[in-house]
Order: structure tokens, then sequence, then C-alpha cells
């Protein structure tokens, strides 16, 4: 306490120091909070990722991401007996780096059917589906050559046939090889505006038929028809008869002892592939054409192939549909 002034009766003052002691708020102001939040977050984001994974995927995408995360048999079982030594489980001597010994890892037996007796060269076998292409393609050409080697013979053999040899025409393509069934003046190999095979177009494809139906080749067979328009189109017209002679080119094959498995393709294409690009209304130009396609020709349903030996230019300049020859429709002359 202060002591009073000299000659001054009263007390001196009290002075009072207040300390202010601030207070720590650990619980709110701390970072231990923090780190919980961000856990809340990182574990909400993942949920909203994994319902949107749900929501957005097909049922074959969601199992194809379960089986990518999952651990598999091979890898489960790498990881057992032997792994840990040296050499991870495996044989120096090995030349594909399984080992000799059951007690290494289990793989082998997984991998390799007991009872296996393949060698390095693995699916290059006469039925291999790694085969080597150029050996395949070269079996499919040499089979070609044969074909048309016999199919010649067999023209020139038969009285009745030999003079349709000329309405065969046999083309080598970058599928295979084609057999074009022509039509021209003087011969046609359907009754005209019909899908009914003539006599003698009948027999020709019976003797195609005997010719190609011990081939490992599939085939195509497309139909073609001239540019001469049917005079009612919505009961008939050449799309529809180019389909349906392809079709029946298809059952007289089948008839005469062509596999049905062997058919990859039937289609008709109208007057869109003309043979004779100068003239849409040439009588040459109403076709079928017999594909055997090489035994490689992985995914041909995705691609198409030309029927022509005539340019993509010089089939540009061909009329389509609409386009009528000389005195107008016609609606039974194809």
């Amino acid at each position: 306490m202060a002591k009073a002034p000299h000659g001054n009766n009263q007390p001196p003052p009290v002075i009072i120091v207040k300390k202010i002691i601030a207070e720590g708020h650990g619980g709110h102001h701390g970072g231990a909070w923090k780190v919980a939040y961000a856990d809340f977050v990182t574990a909400m984001m993942a949920f909203f990722l994994l319902m949107w994974l749900l929501g957005a995927t097909t049922e074959k995408q969601r199992k194809g991401l379960a089986d990518y995360f999952a651990p598999t048999l091979v890898t489960v079982k790498a990881g057992a007996a032997g792994s840990n030594g040296l050499f991870g489980g495996e044989s120096i001597v090995d030349q594909d780096s399984y080992p000799h010994r059951a007690a290494q890892t289990g793989t082998r037996s997984l991998t390799i059917p007991v009872d296996a007796t393949g060698g390095t060269q693995v699916g290059s076998g006469e039925k291999g589906r790694l085969k080597n292409k150029a050996e395949m393609a070269e079996a499919d050409r040499k089979a070609f050559e044969k074909v048309k080697r016999e199919l010649k013979q067999k023209l020139q053999s038969s009285l009745e046939l030999r003079k349709l040899a000329r309405n065969v025409r046999i083309v080598p393509t970058h599928d295979g090889v084609r057999i074009d069934l022509v039509d021209n003046a003087d011969y046609s190999m359907f009754a005209l505006g019909t899908t009914a095979l003539a006599p003698e177009a009948s027999k020709l494809m019976a003797l195609i038929a005997e010719t190609v139906k011990d081939l490992p080749n599939t085939i195509m067979i497309r139909g073609h028809t001239d540019s001469v328009a049917y005079g009612r189109r919505e009961t008939m017209n050449n799309w529809m008869l180019s389909s349906g002679r392809a079709e029946a080119t298809r059952r007289r094959l089948a008839v005469a002892g062509v596999g049905e498995r062997r058919f990859e393709r039937i289609e008709g294409v109208a007057d869109r592939e003309p043979m004779v690009a100068q003239d849409p209304y040439d009588p040459r130009n109403r076709r079928v054409a017999i594909t055997l396609l090489y035994q490689e020709t992985a995914g041909f349903g995705g691609r198409r192939m030309a029927s022509t030996d005539s340019d993509a230019p010089g089939r540009a300049d061909v009329p389509r549909p609409g386009a009528e020859h000389l005195n107008g429709e016609r609606s039974d002359a194809h």
C-alpha cells in the first residue's frame, strides 16, 4: 500500500493490478479436427465416385474393374511356396522360367496342362489359331489355283456346260478369289426378272460346289444387276432382285454339299458395282459373285469388298437408280 503524502490526512489511493490470462481454446483452434475433416471429405469423395461408377458403367465393365483390383489365383500361388527364394520361385535352368520341382511354386500346374505336348511354336500347328498368316495365305493361294484349274477342266470336259465357260470369270482379290457367273446378251443365269435359276446355271453351281466344298475357306456371295429399273418399285426393285439371286445361289450351293457354316455373307448390291462402268445397262453387269475368302481375313464383316475390276473413279459416273434405259422402265427384263 502506498504511503499518504506528508501533511495530508487522506488515505493513499489503492492501486489494483488486473492480470488477464488468455485461455488456450485448444479444442476449437487446434489442428486435430482438420485431419479428421480431411479424412471425412476423402471418404465422401470416394463414396460419390463409387456411386458414379455404378451408375455410368455396364455390368461387364464393372466386372472388369472388379477383376482388375482382385488378386488373381496365379498371383496368390506365385507368392506361396518357393517365391521368397533367390530366384523368386523360378529355376535357373528352365527354358520357359518354370521350375521343375513342385515345392518351388504352384504356377506350372495351373498354366500348363499335365498332358501337354506343345513346344516353342505355340499355336503353329495345322489347326493352330496363331499359325503364321503368311503360311496360311500361301496355302490358300495354292488351293485357289487348284480350284481354278479344276473348274476349267470340268467345264471343258462337260459338253453341256462347255458353252458356259465364257460366262465364268475367276478373279484374285485382296480378300481371296472371286468366281463371277456373268450374264451376256445370249444367256442369263436366271430367268429374266426373277430369282429362278436356269437349268444350265443350276448344274454349273453344283459343279462349283463340288469343287470348293472340301476347302476350309468361308464364302461370300454377292448379287448384282444392271441399272434397268422396275416399273413398280414398291413391289420389286433391283435391291430385292440382287439379294434374292444371292440367296438362291447360296441355297443351290448348300444343296450341292457346301456346309451351312461356310457362308460368311449373303448380300445384294443392285447396280452399285457395275462390271462395265461405261454402260450400266450392259447385260454383263448382271452377275453373281462367289468369293472364297482367305482364312486369315479376320473381322471381314466390318469391311466392304468391291466385286468389280473397275476402280472407284470409274464407278463414280454410273447413273444411280432412277436413270431409265432409252425407252423408259421395264418390269421384268433383268
